[in-house]
């Protein structure tokens, strides 16, 4: 019997791939996780300068959609795709499963699993808003990178860990990342 949590993570092309280095960083001690990375998200750490090798996880090739975690049966507890680019989010949200990434989002979704998908893109269109109601309503949680101000962050570290510390949240991992709100005195209303 599994001890650990098993989380796959994908990482895509679009920019903020710091956020799934950082996410990495703590997971790969918490979690036995499972990386897939795109062609062109190995490009943007390099152009980022995020290092996405050295970590504690079992490394997939995207091109792979024979590798266990395409399949139903293989048992893991969660999946993040972080950052998860639009054209990402479309396959995922249409079904389209044509790498590992979006085979094992899809697998995710199919079994009910928790399936993450942070978002990085601004300003959005009407079809990146209806990618993101067909994902929600596919069970995916549609996070976007929009870290909270209240904990006066200093460093775009801290930023990060803000966002980091809300997967986490809806991992089930714990950590001490960031700052949690803790209320305010004054009536704000």
């Amino acid at each position: 019997m599994r001890q650990m949590k098993r989380i796959v993570v994908g990482v895509t092309g679009a920019s903020g791939v710091i956020y799934a280095g950082r996410l990495l960083e703590v997971l790969s001690e918490k979690a036995e996780v499972y990386l897939v990375i795109t062609d062109i998200a190995w490009k943007i750490a390099e152009l980022e300068g995020v290092d996405l090798d050295g970590f504690d996880v079992t490394y997939e090739s995207n091109a792979n959609l024979a590798a266990v975690i395409a399949s139903g049966s293989f048992e893991y507890d969660a999946m993040v795709v972080v950052p998860c680019s639009m054209k990402s989010l479309a396959a995922i949200a249409n079904g389209f499963s044509s790498n590992l990434v979006t085979r094992a989002a899809d697998v995710c979704l199919k079994e009910r699993r928790s399936c993450l998908l942070l978002l990085r893109e601004m300003p959005l269109s009407r079809i990146h808003l209806k990618n993101m109601l067909a994902a929600d309503e596919a069970g995916a949680t549609v996070m976007v990178a929009s870290p909270p101000f209240y904990g006066r962050s200093e460093t775009v570290r801290d930023l990060v860990d803000m966002v980091v510390a809300r997967i986490l949240d809806h991992l089930g991992i714990e950590h001490e990342l960031g700052s949690r709100w803790s209320g305010c005195d004054e009536k704000l209303y």
